[in-house]
């Protein structure tokens, strides 16, 4: 999605602008990836490189503010996101977690704060955050979604509900085909449910909430699969979670214990050269 121009000049885009790219993206024939930045930079670097949306990630930001990922604020994933949307001309969706609150108007406020904020989508899970029962109930969950879907609607915000069943340990894909057909019925935009264990199992998904997009999430450890064999099951989008924040935390720990230990700095040799970093943050914000 490129900048609008006046007289040569780049404008940036207006939100109604961006989720209308959004939504066209998948409305379209095809799949594509929207890939996760944590941060400023790394959503300057994706928006460089080409690609056509983004969204954030809760665990990559709170690797960034030394948090747990379950220790987040709404106000902080707010603020992440903000500083995201300023660092791209790109529609962005964000990771808005359960929605920061157990009921369902809690999901319908942030929502509709996610959308003021000039976000043209974002995601709301059905994990509650505690051990004992980590996913909310099935007739809450629904609720919840409902609640959102409506904000949603009403502010014109792309929304993506997500089944957590498999991120928690409740590998049943009978549950969780439920939940996403009732999410989907609650007015959800896309259906997610991140972790599944099998491209059949993927299959299954999309089959089952039809004609509904499926967001499916790589970069996780265990089977990896191609952009064109999840092509082949029916999904329409993939999205990467924490992955490229933790792929860039793994080489800098590398690097860090291979001062520490070896003293010594051959880690260098594959570092990114200040040069090409400066033309991405000079570059990211144009179409």
């Amino acid at each position: 999605m490129a900048n609008d121009r006046e007289g040569g000049v780049a404008v940036a885009a207006t939100r109604e602008q961006k989720y209308e790219a959004f939504r066209a993206l998948h409305g379209r024939t095809g799949i594509f990836v929207i890939p996760n930045p944590w941060d400023a930079g790394s959503a300057r670097i994706l928006t460089a490189l080409g690609f056509e949306a983004l969204a954030t990630t809760s665990a990559g930001y709170a690797f960034s503010a030394a948090r747990e990922d379950t220790d987040l604020t709404r106000e902080g994933v707010l603020a992440n996101a903000k500083a995201i949307l300023e660092a791209t001309h790109l529609p962005v969706s964000a990771d808005l977690q359960n929605g920061f609150g157990r009921e369902p108007e809690a999901c319908a406020e942030t929502i509709r704060l996610a959308a003021d904020l000039g976000l043209a989508g974002g995601s709301i899970e059905d994990a509650s955050n505690d051990e004992a029962n980590p996913i909310y109930e099935f007739a809450l969950s629904v609720e919840r979604v409902a609640a959102a879907a409506k904000a949603a609607h009403e502010h014109r915000f792309f929304l993506t509900a997500r089944a957590e069943n498999f991120l928690h340990g409740r590998a049943d894909l009978g549950d969780t085909i439920k939940r996403l057909q009732a999410f989907a019925e609650a007015g959800a935009d896309v259906l997610y449910a991140p972790g599944l264990p099998s491209l059949e199992a993927i299959k299954q998904v999309c089959a089952a909430v039809s004609p509904k997009p499926v967001n499916v999430l790589m970069g996780l450890r265990g089977a990896t699969y191609s952009v064109e064999e999840l092509a082949a099951t029916g999904a329409k989008r993939i999205s990467v979670g924490g992955a490229l924040a933790r792929s860039a935390l793994g080489a800098f720990v590398r690097a860090a214990r291979e001062i520490k230990e070896k003293g010594t700095f051959t880690f260098a040799a594959d570092a990114i050269s200040h040069a090409e970093v400066s033309t991405y943050m000079a570059k990211g914000t144009r179409g």
